[in-house]
């Protein structure tokens, strides 16, 4: 995905290989058991399935999207140029990468360990691989088109799936990660047009009328770039986010299922400690979507009461009229989107969580 990353085509052939062999190892399963009494099966595979999906929907949008991701970047490296000059902009920009940096690093821990934890318990089995009368458990519900009843077959097969789980949940995590690391970019561009807004009246200087026609192009030019940079995110997440809110509503319904359904089974505890961190890692990753979208808004807002709130009125009216494009723009809340169709928010998030609780009851 990232761009200028070496060895491009053989890591996409091998996720396009990886990816339709695990859909197709689901399916099959899936077709091969549904008429078995064993729900419990089925659910978990279904979970398991919807999960896979959502990661091919994020690298497939962002390999089809490469040219506005890149876009992304270079206006990133333009800002980080431009706050050179300040140490006001540089000090909020650096502040902003920084806590960007230390989500990512939770983010892509957490989902680390979900995968470790999830794998632990049929890594960790004693599995009788010479009983032919039934399958040697495996990391996903899946029907592999081969035998694997001998002890080389099984392990391979255990240590493919492991590393196949371990770095597409990593890789699911760095996007939603990116997201936050994305809008936080934004808010912090945000807050260095506010910092413009608040210093616009200089105080007695003898060049006063210049410094406040430089001051204020800066500022209309650097609410433009702001405002294209949130519609590239908007285009590159939009339809991620429509596939999240749908597949995630379904999938905190079947996580609850499974945890529900389990209670009071013999191996009450292996699935528990299966479902409980996977189901907080999808609960957590619709809160990510809801809050961007949330963030985005409310800093998007903030610029227009900073407009209005600055010393307009001792400007003259040549130069107090541009202030009104920026209060004008700033109406038209910048948000994030559910494939064009809602905007996201942390409304959206409670009516997700209110819909699913309601399912599960």
């Amino acid at each position: 995905m990232w761009p200028g990353a070496c060895c491009v085509m053989v890591c996409r052939a091998y996720w396009i290989i990886a990816l339709a062999t695990d859909e197709f190892c689901h399916y099959r399963y899936f077709l091969l058991h549904w008429r078995t009494d064993d729900l419990f099966d089925l659910t978990d595979c279904f979970s398991s399935c919807i999960a896979q999906v959502k990661v091919i929907t994020k690298f497939l949008v962002f390999w089809f999207n490469q040219r506005k991701f890149v876009n992304i970047l270079t206006m990133m490296a333009e800002d980080w140029r431009d706050s050179a000059d300040s140490d006001v902009d540089m000090r909020e920009t650096t502040c902003k990468a920084k806590l960007s940096s230390r989500i990512t690093n939770a983010m892509v821990t957490l989902h680390a360990i979900t995968i470790v934890v999830y794998s632990s318990g049929v890594i960790l089995a004693d599995v009788d691989i010479n009983d032919r009368e039934n399958m040697p458990p495996l990391l996903l519900k899946v029907e592999v088109p081969i035998d694997i009843h001998s002890q080389y077959r099984y392990k391979v097969l255990l240590a493919a799936q492991f590393l196949y789980l371990f770095i597409a949940g990593c890789g699911a995590g760095l996007v939603n990660a990116l997201l936050l690391t994305l809008i936080l970019h934004v808010g912090g561009q945000m807050n260095i047009l506010r910092c413009w807004l608040t210093k616009l009246v200089p105080k007695e200087n003898e060049r006063k009328r210049e410094s406040i026609v430089i001051m204020t192009n800066k500022i209309i030019q650097k609410h433009q770039k702001i405002i294209i940079f949130s519609e590239y995110i908007e285009d590159l997440y939009t339809y991620i986010a429509l596939v999240q809110f749908v597949l995630n509503t379904l999938l905190i319904c079947t996580l609850g299922f499974i945890i529900v359904t389990s209670i009071g089974n013999p191996d009450t505890k292996e699935q528990l400690r299966k479902s409980l961190l996977f189901y907080t890692v999808t609960t957590l990753e619709a809160f990510i979507f809801c809050f961007a979208g949330e963030y985005l808004k409310n800093k998007s807002k903030a610029v227009g009461t900073a407009a209005y709130d600055s010393s307009w009125y001792e400007l003259k009216p040549e130069n107090s009229r541009t202030l009104i494009l920026v209060i004008l723009r700033a109406q038209k809340q910048l948000t994030l989107t559910v494939g064009k169709i809602m905007d996201l928010s942390l409304e959206s998030f409670t009516s997700v969580r209110f819909s699913t609780q309601n399912s599960s009851e």
